[in-house]
């Protein structure tokens, strides 16, 4: 093709698609029902609509055109580069989205007065130093502020260091070529700061992000990337970028962060709502507004953000990387379409096992069986229930299936790749869990408390629909769903203080759980150079009561203890009461006050 005849095509592609709806068909439960959604994402945000039965074969019809059509379009337009430049005809300015000068104080106006992320510094850091030949990767899940910081970095610079900045928000349409291309004009123009969000959607960006590192940074430019699929950049780290990015991980976001950007200081606050920062994030100075609107409100937006945020980015970042061959084990379980229910089931039960029987065996909730049994002296109401069909009510809020449903077999090898992933996009994470008569042994625990609350949720849902439950009185009904939640929080909480104290701890100071030969201490603190340690109890109650200690006052636990970690400096109980210390020594503690103090360190 001559190049005024591929532009007339470029021309005509632009319109139809101009004409044609966005998006995919995908399948979700609704009702306990797979229906039809045409489902697609518009400013970082997922949209999905219903699609009718009499529409659908035209809406599935409309969607396979139109990546035709973008398919395409790619290709024309790589076409159109490299045939103008053969032929030294010139081109439009910019084929990406550049916006600079004035367009860029439209962009930096919104999030001036709002409160920076503790990693803000890291970003910071880079943009003021000298490290030429490396790009800043701004790496987490939706919704924990990463475009945000690339506004309120722009609204940190100088007058004169925005007039050599600019704002690129890529699009799937886009190619590395095109790119390449404007970032030459822009670097010979004395453009500095490149920040270039959602570049995660360029299909070949990371088989060929190298040039960023290698040619641009190189020379002198201070490039800053953000994208919806971050497992795209741990990708791009394992053979393009290996070695040439700094990473700054926004998923995480502790306690005392929580409280000073919302105001949040309760920590069953921060256990429903906590792991995000809400869509927008203008208002997260707003305690209230950010109560009103949680990201993990329900099961419905629970469900919808594991599949965009977690599934989708796992599942789009593979399929963009050296054609899938990143997918490894997983490729049928993906053809199939039953890696999204994989990882949701995963996920469900990553607190408490994270092995192939969990997965492969038939579902059976944690939250329900441990209810029961702090319940039994004071209502029968668990046990009356029906249990496999509340399991199975469960199942459908999830979206989980059983083995016998699935067309892949699972096997461990699928864990341990997904586990990978998970891993990777920092949504679990290990904390060391110990045996006094045994090796160390892995403890894997959740990094987005209300998404796993609102799973626990879910379950009271299925529960006060099953005829029996129903049956019982209204003081039976709230005295077992609130048992069930309180038994959620705390273990919750367990998990929270154990890895935040991991996080802070310094080198020669290590925190761990500690298994016993009757029960356990919910965290040991162990002091390599002073060879002590410290006893931890960690409860989600505001009241004092001698069964919360009792482990830390059993003589022949603790001298075991003593003979392997040295003397016993502390026995402390985390809880949501005031300072007190016992007659025995005991000292008790406002887990909150502990909370945001390591965030003071």
């Amino acid at each position: 093709m001559r190049l005024p005849e591929i532009a007339e095509r470029i021309k005509q592609i632009d319109g139809q698609l101009a004409v044609i709806p966005p998006g995919r068909i995908v399948y979700r439960i609704a009702d306990g029902v797979s229906r039809p959604f045409r489902e697609w994402t518009e400013n970082g945000d997922v949209h999905s609509v219903p699609v009718g039965e009499q529409e659908l074969d035209e809406a599935v019809i409309r969607a396979g055109h139109r990546k035709d059509l973008l398919s395409e379009l790619k290709r024309l337009r790589a076409l159109l580069i490299k045939q103008s430049e053969m032929a030294g005809y010139e081109l439009p300015e910019f084929s990406t989205s550049v916006v600079r000068g004035e367009g860029l104080e439209s962009l930096v106006a919104p999030v001036k007065h709002l409160k920076r992320r503790d990693c803000y510094r890291q970003l910071q850091r880079y943009l003021a130093g000298d490290l030429r030949g490396r790009v800043c990767i701004l790496y987490g899940l939706r919704r924990t502020g990463k475009t945000t910081m690339l506004f309120q970095a722009l609204a940190d610079m100088s007058p004169e260091e925005r007039s050599h900045a600019v704002y690129i928000k890529l699009r799937s349409v886009d190619t590395m070529s095109e790119l390449n291309r404007d970032l030459r004009r822009l670097q010979s123009q004395g453009v500095r700061y490149v920040l270039l969000d959602e570049i995660t959607l360029v299909q070949d960006f990371i088989d060929d992000a190298a040039v960023l590192s290698d040619l641009f940074a190189m020379m002198g430019m201070k490039i800053l990337l953000s994208g919806t699929d971050s497992l795209g950049f741990w990708l791009s780290l394992k053979q393009e970028l290996y070695d040439r990015a700094l990473m700054v991980h926004t998923t995480y976001i502790p306690f005392s962060e929580y409280y000073r950007l919302i105001g949040l200081r309760s920590v069953d606050d921060y256990i429903r709502y906590g792991g995000t920062l809400r869509a927008g994030d203008s208002l997260l100075d707003e305690r209230e507004a950010f109560l009103q609107e949680p990201q993990f409100r329900d099961d419905e937006s629970t469900r919808r953000y594991v599949d965009t945020a977690i599934c989708q980015n796992i599942q789009n970042s593979l399929a963009h990387c050296r054609d899938g061959r990143y997918f490894r084990h997983l490729w049928q379980m993906y053809e199939a379409k039953e890696l999204t229910n994989a990882i949701n089931r995963l996920i469900e039960n990553i607190n408490h096992r994270f092995v192939l029987s969990t997965v492969t065996a038939p579902f059976k909730s944690h939250d329900l069986g441990s209810a029961r049994q702090l319940l039994e002296r004071q209502t029968d109401i668990l046990s009356r229930i029906d249990s496999e069909q509340i399991s199975r009510r469960l199942m459908e809020i999830l979206q989980i299936r059983d083995r016998e449903e699935l067309k892949v077999g699972l096997e461990s090898v699928h864990i341990l790749e997904i586990k990978e992933y998970l891993k990777a996009l920092d949504l679990i994470v290990d904390c060391p869990r110990r045996f006094l008569d045994g090796e160390p042994s892995e403890y894997v625990i959740f990094t987005q408390p209300g998404m796993r609350f609102c799973q626990a949720e879910a379950l009271v849902h299925a529960l006060i629909r099953d005829p029996v439950f129903s049956a019982a009185s209204e003081q039976e009904r709230n005295l077992a769903t609130e048992k069930i939640l309180e038994d959620v929080m705390g273990k919750m909480l367990e998990d929270i203080v154990l890895y935040e104290t991991v996080r802070t701890l310094p080198r020669d100071r290590k925190a761990f759980k500690l298994i016993l030969s009757r029960g356990e201490f919910d965290m040991v603190i162990y002091s390599s150079s002073q060879n002590s340690c410290e006893l931890y109890e960690i409860k989600h109650s505001s009241e004092i009561s001698p069964h919360q200690y009792h482990v830390l006052e059993d003589e022949e636990q603790c001298a075991r203890v003593v003979q392997i970690f040295g003397p016993i400096t502390r026995r402390c109980v985390f809880y949501r009461g005031g300072n007190r210390e016992l007659p025995n020594g005991i000292v008790y503690r406002n887990v909150e006050e502990y909370l945001l103090s390591l965030g003071e360190g």
